[in-house]
Order: C-alpha cells, then structure tokens, then sequence
C-alpha cells in the first residue's frame, strides 16, 4: 500500500499497489505496523458500509466527540464519491481547512480520517457503496456534526446536494454562524 499525505496532518490517501496475475489482482488496504509507525491510530474496532441509491447524496460532516474521538478508513466499492475530511483540532494549524479526494471502486483509493476531523462525502454516481472501518466502537451521545455548507470550512463539493437526512441538514454551524 501507498501512503501519500495530504495539506492536513494525519489525513491519508491510501493507494493500493496491485499485485496483478491472469485472475485480476491482489493489494493490501490496511496495514497495523505502517499506520502505526507515522504515529497513527491503527486499531481497528468496526466496520461498517452505506449504500447510497442516487447520485448527489450527502452525508456528513460527522465526528465522535472527545474522548470517544475514532479515526476511520474511507473506501469506495461501488461508483464513486467526492470524501472530505476537516480538521477540528483546536491546536492544529490547518483548524478548519478541508481535503477533498475522490474516492471510486476503480481508483481503489482509500482516506484515513484521524482523530479531531470531521468527516463527509458526496455521492458521484447512483448506486455508490462506502466502506467504513473505524477505530473505536460507535457512541450515539458523542456523535456531533457540522453543516456540510458552512461558510467556515467552505468546502467546494463538486456536484450539486440532490438527498440529504434531515438530521444532516439540521446540523450546527462551527462557532455560532448563522446564515442572515
């Protein structure tokens, strides 16, 4: 596997490096002791998929808040997604920028989102499935979200909101933004 870094520290693209024969090809997604050697959590607690029927689905921005903090790998298998990670870590000198990866079952592509960033994608195609696998068990009451238009972050999604939950457009904005 390929680790390619990003703007945001601890934000990951993980690349498979294929190993190909006459069947297809075989490639390693997570690997403990390489994640664990650039100091990142490499535990792995769950994992979880979601399947997204049409094209400009949103989901997100989501994180578990402190201490319940989850670093999670994002992967494509089905179509493909535009995933976003944010980095909310008050110390961090990238607080509030954005990385944007597109993410599809061709590219093989993986994001490692670490702890202290938010976490989104838009759907690119119909019919799109994401793969989760996450650090920590999941925890309803630390479970915070942010507007995936919040002008703080001012993300560039590249296709147009078609679905979004209700519970995704109820979202706060960072640090009391209200829109006039």
């Amino acid at each position: 596997m390929k680790v390619v870094e990003t703007v945001l520290q601890g934000v990951l693209v993980l690349e498979v490096e294929p190993i190909a024969d006459e069947r297809g090809f075989f490639a390693r997604t997570w690997d403990r002791g390489d994640l664990a050697s650039r100091g990142l959590t490499a535990d792995l607690d769950q994992v979880s998929i979601a399947f997204n029927e049409v094209a400009g689905t949103l989901r997100g921005l989501h994180f578990q808040a402190a201490p319940h903090g989850e670093a999670k790998t994002v992967r494509c298998t089905a179509g493909a997604i535009f995933d976003v990670a944010v980095d909310l870590r008050e110390s961090s000198p990238t607080r509030h920028r954005w990385v944007g990866v597109e993410l599809s079952a061709s590219n093989h592509r993986s994001l490692l989102v670490p702890e202290g960033c938010a976490h989104g994608y838009i759907t690119l195609t119909d019919g799109a499935e994401v793969q989760y696998q996450i650090s920590a068990p999941y925890r309803p009451e630390a479970a915070r979200g942010y507007r995936w238009d919040d002008p703080a972050f001012a993300i560039a999604w590249p296709v147009e909101v078609r679905r979004i939950s209700a519970r995704d457009a109820a979202l706060p904005y960072v640090e009391g933004y209200s829109p006039a």
